[in-house]
């Protein structure tokens, strides 16, 4: 039994965390990020960050009980100071690596939050699973361990990844920015939020009591889910205005058509031809056309306002070329 307690765990602590992964792929609507990137994020934030945590914390809550012999103070200084700074510093290092290693392929404030909530994702797997199970599962059988899937997943499944997003943000306005305090406060301003939001869930989890608590803390967590979505929508808002300016010098140059250009300025349109592709046989060349597309307007947007920084220019030739072999393949 259980095998299959830690079976059961295991699959609803990650299914869902994956599908949400899958929920954020898809809202990044223009530029998509490398697989094998999200994928690696990911796995940092269930492996790594996830089980670093797991220790430091861990030893943390031993010396603050040895000094205080109090369960009750253990549990709120763990969960109210060690875990923000802990869990946040360790899923925010897979997203600076990206930032560091992999700085062309942070192009976005919504390149920031992907690379941040997927890495939350992983970590809130994790975590899930060994909740369901010690908390679900090991005190109250399945009744117990739907309750704990249906608070983890339903009712708090989207905090790590709101936690993490506004580090992921920070970075993404260090590296858009030419202003030397954006770029050096951004980041600082990012993290401290991340952690701040944390503590604050932590702190009404551990001294909001009952349903009446619970209550609470789902209406606060919820109303900063609902704005950090409002924000997603503005962000990739914004990265269509990218798109229709940039690529309206392609349309001139002849790289692309006028019907294309109007499907590449479109999340729907795009999603429409990519399924047309599907059927036609074609979806390889379309998907690549239209990410091609993404990725040319964010770099004449970066030169726009970064300059040569990476040079940018031989990118932008490089991407307009492969934009024009393909462009005869593509119908719209």
């Amino acid at each position: 039994m259980d095998f299959l307690g830690i079976l059961l765990s295991i699959f609803f602590g990650f299914v869902p965390m994956f599908i949400f992964a899958v929920i954020i792929y898809w809202m990044d609507r223009y530029e998509k990020e490398p697989k094998l990137l999200l994928i690696g994020v990911f796995i940092w934030g269930a492996v790594v960050a996830a089980g670093a945590a797991f220790i430091i914390n861990s030893v943390f809550g031993v010396g603050v009980y040895i000094f205080t012999q109090s369960d009750a103070i253990t549990e709120a200084t763990t969960g109210i100071i060690s875990a923000p700074i802990v869990e946040e510093a360790l899923k925010g290092l897979a997203v600076l690596i990206v930032f560091l290693l992999f700085r062309k392929e942070f192009d976005s404030v919504m390149d920031g939050i992907a690379y941040a909530a997927v890495t939350a994702l992983g970590f809130a797997a994790t975590e899930n699973a060994f909740y369901i199970y010690s908390y679900g599962w090991a005190e109250g059988g399945v009744s117990g361990l739907l309750w704990l899937v249906f608070v983890r997943v339903i009712l708090v499944g989207w905090q790590h990844p709101f936690y993490t997003a506004f580090t992921g943000i920070g970075l993404a306005y260090n590296r858009l920015s030419r202003n030397m305090l954006v770029k050096l406060g951004a980041p600082v301003i990012g993290f401290s939020i991340a952690m701040f939001t944390h503590a604050m869930h932590n702190t009404m989890a551990t001294f909001l009591s009952g349903l009446g608590g619970l209550a609470v803390s789902t209406l606060v967590d919820w109303s900063g889910w609902i704005v950090m979505f409002l924000f997603i929508l503005w962000a990739v808002s914004r990265e269509r205005g990218w798109l229709i300016t940039h690529l309206r010098e392609e349309v001139a140059l002849g790289v692309m058509t006028v019907p294309q250009y109007r499907v590449a300025c479109s999340a729907w349109a795009q999603t429409s031809a990519r399924t047309n592709a599907i059927f036609a046989g074609n979806y390889q060349v379309v998907s690549r056309f239209y990410q091609v597309c993404a990725e040319l307007a964010f770099k004449k947007q970066q030169r726009a306002t970064q300059g040569e920084e990476g040079g940018n220019s031989p990118i932008i030739d490089r991407l307009r070329a492969e934009l024009a072999s393909l462009s005869p393949r593509v119908r719209a």
